[in-house]
């Protein structure tokens, strides 16, 4: 009878293997004998149950359904004024310069529209403007910037990144700031005005900064030379984007919202994930707890029609909109919430009838051998 060959090593996982020409060990293919190679540790499978189950879907739906009803209200408690005034059709005050305006119009074109509100706006208010089949999210158009001049770089803003093409030089002077995203900042201004009941056109206030995020205008963008307040010698040697009709260091008399940091500009290069976007333009404070921030009755929104849409068929819009604690209105949230909820609260209404009539068979029948 033959001795066995195993050993205390193969065990551990040591394999002693048959000894081969000049007695050097054959190395095999076999896994360690450990317990994570052998697939020996300890694990914990859950044993699916209707006592499991069906707890499980009625807590998933008592949750989600209370939770949904509050982000709906919520979502429909915000106030929203939407505006269009592209100027398509040949009765909007605005068709004149819909049809007149391109690219390269030197003179603005204004256009007045009437609306009214029904209801008092409360709290503060945000203007924003939107654009529909504007595709920011082209991947061309995304990365046609240059984070370093934008962040006072002087080497980038005298020398853009090639990334900026065409957008980059213009009659041997470096652009600033350079890009395809730049060229095409949003430059409509937008006014807006109360008319009193005896005709008397109020303006409304529209403060222009604290509309971007803290981290652009702090650390993103940042004008070459610190805090100089000589912004036209700084950026001497430079040219404006193509489609601008002043340089960057004129975009506002304020020193602080002037130059790269100009938050019209910031909000403007954070690029829309979806063709129709809107972004940020003014916020209406509210004065005092007594009246609402806009009342109810008779307003005048004038514009100077600056940026043309029509080469791309998309369309301008202005919205007005308070918020809430989840932010502005968007009532997705709480309908896809409610619609979870109720799913689950139906699947255990349904499995719980299934075990209630299947499930106290019996099944200890005899099985023939």
């Amino acid at each position: 009878m033959m001795a066995s060959s195993y050993n205390i090593k193969e065990e551990d996982g040591h394999h002693s293997g048959s000894s081969g020409p000049g007695g050097n060990a054959v190395r095999t293919k076999k896994p360690d004998n450990t317990a994570f190679k052998q697939q020996r540790l300890p694990a914990w499978q859950p044993i699916i149950t209707a006592g499991t189950v069906l707890p499980a879907f009625f807590i998933i739906g008592l949750i989600f359904i209370p939770i949904g009803i509050g982000l709906y209200v919520t979502s429909n408690n915000i106030k929203e004024f939407e505006i269009d005034y592209t100027g398509i059709d040949i009765s909007s005050p605005c068709f004149n310069c819909s049809q007149s305006y391109s690219w390269n119009t030197t003179t603005s074109c204004t256009c007045s529209i009437p609306f009214s509100l029904d209801q008092p706006f409360e709290s503060n208010v945000f203007m924003y403007y939107g654009l529909s089949n504007f595709y920011q999210n082209h991947r061309r158009y995304v990365k046609s910037r240059d984070d370093s001049q934008l962040n006072g770089n002087f080497d980038s803003l005298k020398a853009p990144s090639k990334e900026c093409e065409p957008y980059r030089i213009n009659e041997n002077m470096p652009i600033a700031p350079c890009g395809a995203i730049a060229n095409s900042m949003f430059n409509d201004t937008l006014d807006l005005f109360y008319i009193d009941p005896n005709g008397t056109r109020t303006p409304i206030p529209l403060m222009k900064t604290g509309i971007a995020w803290w981290t652009d205008k702090h650390v993103k963008f940042r004008n070459p030379g610190g805090s100089s307040s000589n912004l036209t010698a700084v950026f001497y040697g430079t040219t404006k984007p193509l489609s601008w009709p002043k340089p960057v260091y004129e975009l506002d008399t304020d020193p602080e919202n002037n130059g790269f940091v100009n938050e019209d500009l910031i909000v403007w290069m954070r690029t829309a994930a979806l063709p129709t976007f809107r972004k940020l333009y003014r916020i209406i404070q509210k004065k005092n707890s007594l009246t609402p921030t806009l009342p109810r009755g008779n307003y005048t929104l004038d514009i100077v029609y600056n940026y043309p849409v029509r080469s791309f068929d998309g369309r301008k819009r202005m919205i007005l909109s308070t918020i809430s604690w989840m932010g502005g209105k968007n009532p997705f949230l709480g309908i896809a919430y409610i619609s979870v909820g109720s799913v689950c609260f139906f699947l255990g209404v349904v499995l719980l009838f299934i075990h209630h009539k299947y499930g106290n068979r019996n099944n200890s029948s005899d099985i023939p051998n």
